[in-house]
């Protein structure tokens, strides 16, 4: 019998530590697939560990409504298509941090940034593997 891969969005896969946020924005490296702009920070560690956060400039969006929305529609693409990043997290023995700003204007549907996401994803991978 296959089982189906498992979808979570838990506590300990989420980037809160503010030494590391740090660490992400000083030592890590950027991309773009707008709208959204990814920093990341990839270290070698005997347990692989992948962990994401995401943000929305209230510069851009004044509500707090809209904000929140962006951030649970990014949350959700995150969780639905991280499986293949994590398995190569733990292939590569790495430790990933990533932290995702939505940079566009307006708010997006769903699909838009699922589709960014996935295309993301795919560049993290192969920016891994280059990394070493």
């Amino acid at each position: 019998m296959v089982s189906a891969p498992r979808y979570f969005y838990r506590k300990a896969d989420k980037l809160k530590s503010r030494k590391q946020i740090e660490l992400v924005f000083k030592k890590g490296k950027t991309f773009m697939a707008f709208p959204l702009k990814i920093h990341w920070y990839a270290d070698k560690s005997t347990h692989a560990v992948l962990q994401a956060a995401v943000s929305v400039p209230s510069r851009h969006f004044k509500k707090a409504v809209d904000r929140n929305k962006i951030k649970r529609i990014m949350r959700e693409a995150w969780r639905l298509n991280k499986n293949s990043l994590q398995q190569q997290t733990v292939d590569l023995h790495q430790n990933l941090s990533v932290f995702i700003v939505y940079v566009g204007n307006e708010v997006p549907q769903y699909d838009t940034l699922a589709d960014k996401t996935k295309t993301s994803i795919n560049k993290l991978k192969k920016l891994m593997v280059e990394a070493g």
